[in-house]
């Protein structure tokens, strides 16, 4: 777990635990015992601590916060403060990340040397949580005042070249094999000119307006840490280390974090940290399953979707080839990629040369056989099962073997596009969102017979390029779009029965959705809704009034912020309030026999809501997901739902499974007709729920079964 090497008179602590070196209960022992031994020998001149991996250390052990370990002795608060107060001077020599609790034990050393590629952060606020180790405390003391509230407001890490500027590190050292003699050289250099101690409790914040800068702060994060209470905690902590002896805000920062690890937002944080690292455990896909080699990618559409999908490749050095069965529309689409990348040079994001150098690795063609030696072919064509047949029938005869055919469809039967090659194991579904260079998910779509390392090679083509690939299965809309259509089918089916668009969107974004049901409809196009029903009308004919309002606007005309017109009326792109969408909407009750009335707001939420979470439940029992974590990265990353709520899923498990239960039977009794059409629960959702057992509790035992 760490190791001690004596060197000319110093001693490197040397931690050893893959694969992250996280602070763990035995890795706090095995330092203190460590930091002890060497204070006391009066041979060693300065105690070095550092990693035998590619980073320094990741930070706490995650696990131990729901567990409650993080507070078995020595806590990290404890840590650090023997760190900080013994005899003899410790250096913090930093190569690769050093994040949350890293970075504090690093701030109570008396030196920090880092590699210029180091990366720093104190990401704990992206878990509803503030540094509780010293962090809001000694960094302002160490990198001052607007620096340290920065890096700890954002969560974000910093290079070494930014923190050496703010006085976060004092050197800064080659990364290369002699790093540990660039370190020696630096520990030789400090103790030769006086080797002094420096402690934070010996130091303030030095800043000439302390309240002033902090009160300036809350008032711009004000609109985007609506909601939150870690970013308000932070702040009253920061505030503290330039009020306090460093002692007290030591004491004052503890409770602070302790108060927030109890709280429903650090719990969804923490739920959606794990979430992300388990996503890429599929299944049948094991470690025997090599990833493909991808060195050329291929786009059929030019369009916005199309367009999105190459930049995203070639931002990640891969050459594109895009194909469009038109010259114009191929030439527009080539100038659109070649205008995103200029856009980025002028913004200060690329160099001029750069921009241009990726722009030139995007060409175009009109032929299929052009892209025969392409590696991944991925279509983002028009949502037709006749359209998607046609283009897999020529790649079946164009594409080389072992080149893995991509549908982008966000809906369609992805075994019935495979159907028609003869190599139904190289067809995957990757589903990107729009913008697609821009939007972080990408649902990976299993079928039935889709080869295993086709799955591997996704998921490692998905972090090249910066994305979140979550495994599903193939069913109708898959997961993200499968539990959209009841939150939409009720958001618009509320409009008949008597609330208003704004209304409905209100009650949402309030609930914490980055955008309502209505102005997302809006925004998406009518148009794109209505094309997708026309699909499945079959399926949905029984409920004669099934969007029946949205089915209204496209027949009008009126498709959202493209035509200036669709729930709402556009001034720009504001949204005003139309009151003709009162008499469209009341004219259809009329038509459909649907009494309208007044309803309240919890009714819209719980309509909206429960029979996307009830939806949910069905997925997992159908395993087209695989886990309940699995649906809220999802809709945490695609659709909108609050981060700091932690998902649908873990929402449901949050307010209580009874709870939804109660009401999903509620509207099916209430609402007719209608209500037995829509609000069945699902056997899952029962089953939990009378046994009082969560969701996640029922998929954890599930896990270790298996």
């Amino acid at each position: 777990m760490i190791s001690i090497k004596h060197t000319e008179g110093f001693a490197f602590i040397e931690l050893n635990a893959p694969p992250v070196n996280a602070l763990s209960l035995k890795m706090r022992q095995a330092l203190l015992s460590a930091i002890h031994e060497l204070d006391a020998d009066e041979q060693v001149k300065a105690i070095v601590l550092c990693s035998a991996l590619p980073l320094f250390c990741g930070g706490a052990d995650i696990v131990e916060f729901s567990t409650g370990a993080l507070w078995d002795k020595p806590d990290l608060p404890e840590l650090c403060v023997t760190i900080e107060t013994c005899r003899t001077p410790v250096i913090a020599a930093i190569a690769g990340p050093a994040m949350g609790g890293a970075l504090e034990i690093a701030l109570a050393c008396d030196y920090r040397v880092a590699t210029p590629d180091a990366v720093m952060g104190l990401p704990e606020i992206k878990l509803g949580l503030l540094p509780g180790a010293g962090g809001t405390q000694r960094l302002p003391r160490i990198a001052g005042l607007e620096a340290a509230t920065q890096m700890i407001l954002s969560g974000d890490p910093v290079k070494g070249e930014y923190a050496l500027s703010c006085g976060l590190v004092d050197a800064l050292l080659e990364n290369d094999q002699d790093f540990r003699a660039h370190v020696l050289g630096f520990a030789t250099r400090v103790i030769q000119e006086g080797g002094l101690r420096r402690n934070c409790m010996d130091m303030t914040v030095t800043h000439s307006d302390p309240k002033g800068y902090l009160t300036s702060f809350r008032d711009q994060i004000a609109h985007t840490s609506k909601n939150l209470v870690a970013p308000e905690r932070c702040l009253v902590s920061i505030e503290a280390a330039c009020e306090m002896p460093l002692a007290e805000g030591l004491a004052q920062e503890k409770a602070g974090f302790a108060e927030l690890l109890d709280t429903p937002q650090s719990r969804a944080g923490r739920h959606l940290f794990f979430a992300e690292r388990e996503c890429t455990k599929i299944p049948g896909v094991t470690r025997a399953d090599q990833p493909r080699d991808i060195t050329s990618v291929a786009v059929i559409g030019a369009g916005t979707m199309g367009r999105g999908i190459a930049i995203a490749f070639l931002q990640a050095g891969y050459p594109v080839i895009l194909l469009e069965t038109a010259q114009g529309a191929l030439e527009l689409g080539l100038e659109k990629v070649r205008e995103h990348f200029q856009r980025a040079s002028q913004k200060g994001r690329l160099s001029a040369d750069r921009a241009e150098a990726i722009a030139a690795n995007a060409t175009g063609t009109l032929s299929y056989g052009d892209l025969a030696e392409a590696d991944l072919i991925i279509e983002a064509a028009f949502e037709s099962m006749d359209v998607k047949h046609h283009i897999f029938e020529a790649l079946d005869r164009h594409a080389k073997p072992d080149a893995i055919l991509a549908s982008n469809t966000s809906t369609l039967d992805l075994d019935e596009i495979a159907a028609v090659t003869s190599r139904p194991e190289d067809v995957i579904g990757l589903h990107f969102f729009s913008p697609a260079n821009v939007m972080r998910l990408l649902e990976v779509v299993r079928g039935a017979k889709t080869a295993p390392d086709v799955i591997a090679t996704a998921i490692t083509v998905a972090k090249k390029i910066r994305k979140l690939p979550v495994t599903v299965g193939v069913c109708y809309g898959f997961v993200g779009n499968r539990m959209l259509e009841p939150y939409f089918r009720e958001g618009s089916r509320l409009l008949l029965e008597g609330a208003t668009p704004k209304q409905v969107d209100d009650v949402l974004e309030t609930f914490g959705m980055a955008m309502g049901i209505h102005a997302m409809a809006d925004l998406a196009g009518v148009d794109v809704g209505a094309r997708v029903r026309q699909e499945r009308r079959s399926e949905i004919a029984h409920d004669p009034t099934y969007q029946a309002v949205q089915d209204r606007l496209f027949e009008l005309g009126r498709l959202g912020q493209k035509t200036g017109r669709g729930s709402y009326v556009y001034e720009g792109r504001t949204r005003v309030e139309d009151p003709e969408i009162v008499q469209i909407s009341a004219h259809l009750a009329d038509f459909h026999g649907v009494k309208r009335r007044e309803i309240d707001d919890q009714e819209i939420l719980e309509r909206c809501l429960f029979p996307l979470i009830n939806e949910g439940f069905l997925i997992l029992e159908e395993e087209i997901a695989t886990r309940p974590g699995d649906c809220d990265l999802i809709w945490v990353n695609g659709y909108g739902f609050p981060n700091w709520r932690g998902g649908p899923m873990h929402y449901a498990d949050e307010i209580g499974l009874s709870q939804i239960l109660e009401r999903m039977t509620h509207y099916r009794q209430s609402l007719g007709a209608y209500g037995e059409m829509w609000f069945t629960p699902a056997p899952l959702l029962e089953q939990l729920a009378t046994s009082g057992v969560t969701l996640d509790a029922h998929f954890d035992a599930k896990k270790e079964k298996s």
